[in-house]
């Protein structure tokens, strides 16, 4: 399959309207093992080439290199690109491992201006909060964030891993354009209640790791078989006999692809598509790569759909994956559903 001009959709009731299919940065800096800096700059260019003018990145990816790295290109070309970036993950130049969250008005007013530093930019078009921080009242956290918006600082909110009772809340202090959380074939967790918020409140539904981190895609099959910087060995599915286990569940994708001409990963992002029309939502899945080649692979999957049969072999995948998505999962909403 080869790519097409990807159709556009809109972030939101009133937010930006971007390709329908976004592109993750952040495993050009940092968590996935050694990366080539100038193949990861060409696809930048191969993917608005395609039509991906939606592109992810996060203050503490690469503890600000990611946001340094994109910078220039998004300079280049700023009234093509959507750029969204992140705060709510602290990390500590003493300790690299230090992974907390925080939400508190200063710490926000601080990461903007570090972010706009970084990339060169005068205002950030999507800023999410990376993580919630539960000793935060979500109201205080998103009014610090309606107050960039009010200084110019920032054009549209989003919010990452959250459930939908916090989503709610959250817009009844200022317009959400984008919930950005982990939705894939083997994670599903967002559907107890997120996605139905999302729905109902007009929210675009961004998933991150729609491929499973690479898994779903066959790059790798246990994470023995990668480096020794990358963070994927400490997730519990992709380890000893959670990832024999989870690899069997990745042959149903295998099977349709080869049937329909497609790669694991084309199905994959396909499923991933066509929950805009099971839940009723916008959908822009943000596959992360660095390479050309699988960019053209991952955004030609926008124009293949699965029959209602396919999707039925898929379904019951999910449910049947061994082991969390993180080492810890209060990073994530799951506990606070």
């Amino acid at each position: 399959m080869t790519h097409p001009a990807l159709p556009t959709v809109r972030l939101g009731r009133d937010g930006p309207v971007v390709g329908a299919q976004g592109l993750g940065c952040m495993g050009m800096s940092e968590f996935y093992g050694p990366t080539d800096t100038a193949e990861a700059l060409a696809t930048l260019d191969a993917a608005l080439e395609a039509g991906v003018t939606f592109l992810d990145t996060a203050d503490q990816y690469g503890a600000g290199r990611n946001e340094e790295l994109i910078g220039p290109f998004v300079r280049a070309h700023r009234d093509r690109v959507v750029l969204a970036t992140k705060f709510g993950v602290e990390r500590r130049a003493d300790d690299p491992a230090y992974r907390g969250v925080r939400n508190d008005p200063a710490y926000i007013r601080a990461a903007v201006d570090g972010s706009l530093r970084r990339l060169g930019l005068d205002v950030i078009d999507v800023y999410y909060m990376h993580r919630r921080d539960p000793a935060v009242p979500i109201a205080e956290s998103v009014g610090a964030m309606a107050a960039l918006v009010a200084a110019g600082k920032v054009r549209y909110l989003g919010l990452s891993e959250v459930t939908g009772a916090e989503l709610r809340e959250a817009c009844a202090v200022h317009p959400i354009a984008a919930l950005q959380s982990e939705w894939s074939v083997f994670a599903r967790d967002v559907e107890r209640s997120a996605v139905a918020a999302a729905a109902e409140l007009g929210v675009a539904f961004v998933p991150y790791s729609p491929l499973g981190r690479g898994f779903l895609t066959g790059s790798f099959a246990a994470a023995e078989e990668l480096t020794a910087d990358d963070a994927r060995r400490t997730q519990p599915r992709f380890s000893g006999a959670n990832a024999v286990a989870n690899g069997a569940l990745v042959e149903p994708l295998r099977e349709i692809a080869a049937a329909r001409g497609a790669t694991a990963a084309q199905v994959a992002l396909a499923w991933a598509h066509q929950r805009a029309e099971v839940h009723g939502l916008t959908v822009v899945p943000i596959p992360g790569t660095r390479r050309r080649e699988r960019l053209a692979e991952n955004t030609a999957a926008v124009t293949l759909r699965l029959t209602a049969e396919e999707l039925a072999v898929l379904e019951p995948v999910a449910g049947r994956v061994v082991g969390d998505r993180y080492p810890d999962m209060a990073f994530t909403s799951v506990g606070r559903e």
